[in-house]
C-alpha cells in the first residue's frame, strides 16, 4: 500500500492546477465513453460505467460533461476505438510499476511509455513481469476528523473490509472488490463522507528506496500520469518518513 499512499498524499499537497484538471477531465471522459460503448449507457446495469462516473464526480467534473461523455460512448461506433492496455516495468531501485492505458493507437503509445521509463531511470518489461505482484482492492479514504477509530473499525468489520490505517489526517480502508460497494454504502449510511474511493491495484510487497531513487520514482510516476493515454499508475515503492520529508521539502 505504501506506493499508493505516498503518491496520493503528495498529489493532495500539490493540488490541481487548471491545466492538470483539464487533462484529468479529458482522461475521465475517455474512460466514461469507453465504458459506455462496451456495456451501454445505464450505470445501474454497467458497473464499469458507474465506477467511471464516480471517479469523474470525485474529480468535480461538471454533470453536463459526464452526460455528454455517456451519450458519445453509447451512441454507436463513431469516433476512436479505445483499448485497455497494461504497460509494466521497473523504476529506479527495482520498484515495480504497472500502468493502465486507454489508447486508440498502441503503436504510438508503447514507444512513448518506453521513453518515459528510460528518461527517469527505469525500464519497460515484458507482459506479466510485475502484474503478479499486484491484486485488485477497494481503497477508500476518509478524513480522520469524520470518525473515530472505534467507528471506523466497526464499519470496516461489519462491511467485510480487510484492514484500515490512519496516516496524516486520513483513514484508509482496504477491502476485496466484492466488499467495495457494501463498504461505501455502510460509510454513507453512517453519514461519513469519503475523500476518495476506488478499485486500485495494491502491491503484495514493497521496495524501500533512498532519496535519490525515491525522487526518480516519483518523477517517473508523475510523468506517466501526465501522459494522455495513461489512466492509472501503480507502484510498490516505500519511502521512509525522513526521506519523504526531504523530498517534499
Amino acid at each position: 500500500m505504501a506506493g499508493h499512499s505516498h503518491w496520493a498524499r503528495i498529489k493532495r499537497k500539490k493540488g490541481v492546477t487548471d491545466a492538470r484538471r483539464g487533462r484529468l477531465w479529458s482522461k475521465l471522459a475517455r474512460n466514461i465513453m469507453a465504458a459506455a460503448r462496451m456495456g451501454g449507457g445505464d450505470p445501474d446495469a454497467n458497473l464499469k460505467l458507474r465506477y467511471a462516473i464516480d471517479k469523474a464526480k470525485q474529480a468535480n467534473m461538471p454533470k453536463d460533461t459526464i452526460e455528454n461523455a455517456i451519450r458519445k460512448g453509447s451512441g454507436g461506433t463513431e469516433g476512436a476505438e479505445f483499448q485497455t492496455v497494461l504497460y509494466e516495468g521497473y523504476g529506479a531501485g527495482g520498484v515495480a510499476v504497472l500502468c493502465e492505458a486507454l489508447t486508440d493507437n498502441r503503436n504510438r503509445t508503447a514507444p512513448e511509455i518506453k521513453k518515459l521509463f528510460e528518461k527517469h531511470g527505469g525500464t519497460v518489461g515484458a507482459a506479466g513481469c510485475v502484474q503478479w505482484m499486484f491484486s485488485q482492492k477497494g481503497v477508500i479514504t476518509v478524513d480522520a476528523s469524520a470518525a473515530d477509530e472505534d467507528t471506523i473499525a466497526a464499519i470496516a468489520l461489519e462491511a467485510g473490509a480487510e484492514d484500515y490505517s490512519r496516516s496524516e489526517g486520513t483513514w484508509e480502508i482496504t477491502c476485496e472488490p466484492a466488499a467495495y460497494e457494501p463498504l461505501r454504502a455502510a460509510l454513507a449510511a453512517a453519514g461519513i463522507a469519503t475523500m476518495s474511493a476506488e478499485l486500485s491495484m495494491v502491491p503484495s510487497s514493497t521496495v524501500t528506496v533512498n532519496a535519490e531513487n525515491g525522487a526518480k520514482v516519483l518523477r517517473l510516476v508523475e510523468a506517466l500520469e501526465e501522459h494522455d493515454d495513461i489512466q492509472n499508475v501503480y507502484a510498490n515503492f516505500d519511502i521512509p518518513a525522513e526521506v519523504m520529508a526531504s523530498l517534499e521539502g
